[in-house]
């Protein structure tokens, strides 16, 4: 990235603030990157231990897979499921607050006595269920973010910074120039000036 900049003090001057802004911020977006990819981590091993959970849950119960076929699938729904907001680093994360389930009415003696504890496994793996998706979506923002975080990181790093500090280099370089030769050009008019005078 071209940085653009004039040869005057003025531009001098606002390089500097620019790379002040940056390098002040730098610090910042590393510890937060760092903080993210920690957080990506601890989600993603998260959504691991659920999904080993509920693959764990359902080869407990395929052992009664004779018994689920009469089971009704209609009787247990989900209702609602409560989500609630939490920030870290700076991004809106999911967190799982309730999941509401209705059942709908049955004959406790016309069903097998089973039905009861099938309905609380069905809400058990439903909860299992939600809960590994709520923190796959968790890890995606999370990284999402990391990522953005990277990018910017790398940019201030490897681009604006190099690039600020070079201009402003540049600039300095030229001012210093642009003051050598006008205090060498004094010098030759003066030595001119004595000259001419002497002459008279």
């Amino acid at each position: 990235m071209a940085i653009k900049f004039q040869y005057n003090k003025t531009s001098l001057q606002l390089l500097n603030k620019q790379l002040k802004v940056r390098e002040r911020a730098l610090p910042t977006l590393k510890n937060k990157e760092a903080a993210l990819r920690v957080e990506v981590k601890r989600a993603k091993t998260e959504a691991e231990a659920h999904e080993a959970k509920l693959k764990q849950k359902l080869a407990a119960y395929e052992r009664a897979i004779e018994l689920w076929a009469e089971f009704d699938n209609e009787l247990v729904a989900i209702e609602d499921v409560e989500l609630s907001v939490k920030k870290i680093a700076g991004v809106k994360t999911p967190v799982l607050e309730e999941v509401k389930f209705s059942i709908r009415e049955y004959s406790l003696f016309n069903k097998p006595g089973w039905y009861l504890d099938g309905i609380t496994i069905v809400k058990e793996l439903a909860r299992i269920a939600i809960e590994r998706e709520v923190f796959f979506q968790k890890m995606q923002l999370l990284d999402h973010a990391r990522r953005k975080t990277t990018q910017k990181v790398n940019l201030y790093e490897k681009v604006q910074i190099p690039g600020f500090e070079d201009a402003i280099l540049k600039i300095k370089r030229y001012l210093e120039d642009e003051e050598n030769l006008s205090k060498a050009a004094q010098k030759i008019v003066k030595t001119r000036i004595q000259e001419m005078e002497e002459s008279i």
